[in-house]
């Protein structure tokens, strides 16, 4: 999606190879250690886009994305633990919950993404195990301003394996242009192991106030249907489910509600989703494959200071490991195949860039 950012890249040029001595006086990738709280001795990157956009890169949780600001609003929502440092071994039943701390992004699969189940093949809890991961740095790339290379990058490997397998490895690239409030996720998830490996990935973005607000528009378009139907209240025919509402007493504790959604995707094979907020003239446009994440969540969980909304892309409804076994649906990665995901998230702010994005959406 083209936005005035790239214009606005171009005229800053000029600027920046005359009168900046070092990148970091306008953007880059930083990385450090947090050192107190339950994420003491986790690795983290702030990758500063230069554009407005600036976020927190959890290397040692699979290079997940924790708070995101675009200028002095935030877009993640985050839990009440925040990041806590990984525990690989959070992997029974609901255990995943613990260490959930929100942010932009929480990627989980690779091999079972859904609620926890159990059958002949193995126990798996919820949302699989990749999130729980750290990643090997394999390289960080800087702009270089006087060479007119604004492109920055980091890219990290973090593995799900054991002996005998399955044995998968995520090979993740988050890459940013500087200048631009827009930031990339280039994923291969590859099969190292000398069997076949089932496959399952869902990216749990997750927004929260305030560009998550009474009145925000939450925009995706396909054919829906709730989760589970019988407890749907939201996710009904002719109900406002695609404005967020002030906080509900149904949702405190464990309230929420999910729609699946067979997403639309345009001419060109993308599907596009994401936030408005009118009040604050602000929109989030998310944009992925449909053909390499065929399936959108959306979660809504209006609780009283837990309030949040996820637009999650996924290779499946969130129907799990055992369900897509039995559909023949579930994907089995043969011995050294890759299979690539490619995510763009931008912010607008023009109106006429979000009125295209709402256009877009609308007619995909």
């Amino acid at each position: 999606m083209e936005t005035g950012n790239s214009k606005r890249t171009e005229q800053q040029a000029t600027d920046w190879k005359t009168k900046v001595s070092n990148h970091v006086q306008v953007g880059g990738i930083e990385t450090s250690v947090l050192d107190n709280g339950a994420g003491r001795g986790t690795r983290i990157a702030w990758i500063n886009t230069g554009g407005g956009l600036r976020f927190k890169v959890v290397i040692d949780r699979a290079m997940d994305i924790a708070e995101a600001f675009y200028n002095e609003h935030s877009l993640a929502w985050i839990s009440h633990g925040g990041v806590t440092s990984p525990q690989p071994f959070s992997d029974k039943g609901i255990d995943w919950l613990r260490t959930f701390g929100g942010g932009l992004l929480t990627t989980c699969g690779l091999s079972h993404a859904g609620g926890p189940e159990s059958d002949s093949f193995g126990d798996r809890g919820l949302h699989g195990l990749i999130g729980n991961q750290p990643a090997e740095i394999v390289s960080i790339i800087q702009p270089d301003l006087r060479a007119g290379k604004y492109e920055m990058s980091i890219t990290g490997i973090i593995r799900e394996t054991r002996p005998f397998g399955p044995s998968l490895e995520l090979k993740r690239t988050i890459s940013a242009t500087l200048g631009e409030a827009k930031l990339r996720i280039h994923d291969e998830v590859i099969n190292k192991a000398n069997t076949a490996a089932p496959h399952m990935l869902l990216y749990h973005f997750n927004f929260g106030w305030p560009i998550v607000d009474e009145g925000t528009d939450i925009l995706w378009n396909g054919q829906w249907r709730p989760r589970f139907e019988e407890n749907a209240k939201i996710f009904k025919e002719g109900n406002a489910f695609k404005k967020a509402p002030a906080p509900l007493e149904s949702h405190l504790g464990s309230g929420e509600e999910v729609a699946l959604i067979d997403v639309d995707a345009d001419i060109f094979g993308d599907s596009i989703c994401g936030l408005h907020n009118e009040k604050l003239g602000l929109a989030v446009a998310l944009k992925f494959k449909k053909e390499q994440l065929p399936w959108l969540a959306n979660w809504q969980h209006w609780g009283k200071g837990e309030y949040v909304t996820g637009i999650e892309p996924s290779t499946h409804p969130l129907s799990g490991q055992a369900k897509a076994r039995e559909d023949g649906t579930l994907i089995f990665l043969q011995p050294e195949e890759t299979k690539e995901y490619d995510l763009e998230l931008s912010v607008l702010t023009a109106k006429e860039e979000i009125e295209e994005f709402e256009l877009k959406v609308n007619v995909s």
